[in-house]
């Protein structure tokens, strides 16, 4: 009878049929497995590289708590965790899903074993040479492009303690496996739709050429990298998905690029230096009051000392700016509070494959603690809740009938698919004395329903108070709509899982992680709180909502209720 090495504490949720839909549904053609023809073998194949000429230094920290827990043969990715008997790899067990699969081929947490000592490093080692048994010839879904350009990244940051210690037959088929590898992501640059898999892979062979090929193929990879960074970072630098953790980590593997070309005694290319400091000028200006970042689209709560780390590392400090216009973000920044504004519109294909359609949505934040948000998204959470966190009912703004704001249209060429619109969104400010004004508006219900949502937005000059107006207004060009016409609506507001709301006769009371107390106050009837979740720290977490929802006239000028909705956010004097 064979031996169970792996522990799951969580019943499957579904099938392995049920999970291979579902991850071919959502994950497009870069979920699709690699293909290896007779020729295609013939060019991977080649001699072991001799050395490094110098490893690459990480730019990010290691996260010592989920290095902890591998050491502890805990493997915690989203809701699912195994715990793997006798220190075995993960690939050694039923995994729960293909996305955990994923994930686990990808090591990006191969850095955060090798952190924890001699004993980490020992692991470290061990897991590479057994994942190398096991797949380093080929393998259909771990050599899928993005997967393999992620791994071997993560391969070469770990450096001389990975290429350097071991018997020699270990070190040799670590390089061997490398070279491998190198050889496959060098025959598929040519053919990858993923954006975010070529980002990487081109990232992997300027290493490649300076770390092991004595520059060779050097010239080629620069002209990539910068034909990539001006296709993928908007002038503002922000990322052309508009997702504030893409940015960082586009700058923090531009770092590890610099730093392999100074210590290559090559001179730094000046489209490096430029795309670098204008990345870094959107991640200061993202950057919130936890030292993480914010999560308007695919965006994710990074670790803080991650973005401490990349901010560190500019040469000069970033500017302080309140509006990024090419990127679609405003920011109110007053005594200690601070709000982010979506203002712009979803991506164009292919970078908007994993936008979301929260036209107008804002986050709330007050010193270190996150008020209002929307239910966030990360890597980690199982690909089953990528599509429910896209839809506008899971921002922080207004929503008619269900409807999103951005309706999804297919790429033919990836196979996900990406919101398009909102036409007509723009916001404008106003700053007069220590007050500031937005008012901003989006056309995107006006096709479905002939009617413009408007937000404005007021911020006192202590930052104690916040007031808001939403609007729902027919314009004059869609003529009269039919008499008694009305359309349902709710306008919600995300809270973080770290406040505590509870319901009361005049106003909802809000209690922040830090002790603050905020009141939630609405003219509109009917205020509630509803259930709701969150993902933007890497686990699905429990959260509430607040909802204000009624019937709109398809005929109003949008200034009198119920298609007029006013709303305060208020600080409590500390007691």
């Amino acid at each position: 009878m064979p031996v169970d090495y792996a522990k799951s504490t969580q019943p499957p949720r579904r099938t392995p049929e049920e999970d291979m839909e579902l991850w071919a549904r959502l994950s497009g053609r870069s979920g699709e497995e690699a293909e290896a023809s007779p020729i295609h073998r013939l060019k991977i194949a080649g001699a072991t590289p001799d050395k490094f000429a110098f490893y690459p230094a990480a730019a990010a920290p290691p996260d010592l708590m989920r290095g902890e827990s591998l050491l502890r043969d805990i493997w915690r990715i989203g809701a699912d965790k195994i715990e793997m008997l006798e220190g075995l790899p993960p690939w050694t067990a039923p995994l729960p899903s293909r996305h955990f699969a994923d994930r686990v081929h990808r090591f990006g947490w191969l850095a955060d074993v090798f952190a924890q000592g001699e004993a980490g490093a020992e692991r470290a080692r061990f897991l590479v040479d057994d994942w190398i048994a096991n797949f380093g010839r080929f393998n259909g879904f771990a050599w899928r492009t993005g997967c393999a350009a992620d791994r071997v990244w993560n391969w070469m940051l770990c450096g001389a303690p990975l290429f350097e210690q071991g018997s020699e037959p270990e070190i040799h088929n670590r390089l061997e496996s490398l070279g491998r590898q190198l050889r496959h992501l060098e025959a598929m640059k040519d053919d990858c739709s993923d954006f975010t898999a070529r980002w990487k892979l081109i990232c992997v062979m300027v290493l490649d050429s300076l770390c092991l090929k004595n520059g060779e193929g050097y010239d080629e990879a620069l002209e990539r990298l910068e034909n990539e960074c001006t296709a993928q970072i908007l002038p503002d630098g922000g990322h052309a998905t508009r997702a504030p953790s893409r940015g960082l980590g586009a700058l923090l593997d531009l770092y590890v690029v610099r730093d392999a070309i100074e210590r290559s005694h090559r001179p730094v290319p000046g489209f490096i230096s430029s795309w670098i400091g204008r990345l870094g000028g959107m991640v200061g200006f993202f950057r919130c009051g936890d030292g993480a970042m914010p999560v308007f689209n695919d965006s994710d709560e990074n670790l803080p000392e991650t973005v401490t780390a990349a901010l560190k590392k500019l040469e000069t400090p970033t500017r302080r700016f309140m509006v990024a216009p090419k990127s679609g973000f405003h920011k109110l920044v007053k005594g200690g509070t601070c709000l982010m504004l979506d203002a712009g519109p979803a991506p164009q294909e292919p970078f908007g494959d994993g936008a979301h359609a929260g036209a107008l949505g804002f986050e709330l934040q007050s010193g270190a603690s996150r008020i209002v948000t929307s239910c966030g998204f990360s890597p980690e959470v199982d690909i089953d809740w990528r599509a429910a966190v896209r839809r506008t009912s899971a921002h922080s703004t207004l929503i008619i009938a269900g409807e999103d704001s951005a309706p999804f249209h297919r790429n033919e060429e990836t196979g996900l698919t990406f919101p398009d619109g909102p036409d007509g969104i723009f916001a404008k400010r106003l700053e007069e004395a220590d007050e500031i004004w937005l008012d901003a508006q989006h056309a995107g219900y006006k096709p479905p329903f002939g009617l413009l949502h408007r937000r404005r937005l007021f911020m006192s000059g202590d930052g104690r108070r916040l007031t808001g107006e939403d609007s729902l207004a027919r314009p004059v060009s869609q003529g009269p709509a039919p008499r008694g016409e009305t359309f349902k609506f709710a306008v919600r507001f995300h809270l973080h899982p770290t406040v505590t709301p509870v319901m009361g006769d005049k106003c909802i009371k809000l209690e922040t992680d830090t002790g603050e107390q905020w009141r939630f106050k609405t003219s509109h009837p009917g205020a509630k709180l509803e259930k709701t979740v969150y993902l933007g720290r890497g686990v699905i977490e429990k959260s509430a909502q607040i909802v204000l929802s009624g019937h709109a006239d398809a005929d109003s000028d949008g200034t009198n209720p119920p298609n007029c909705i006013r709303w305060a956010f208020l600080k409590d004097e500390p007691a």
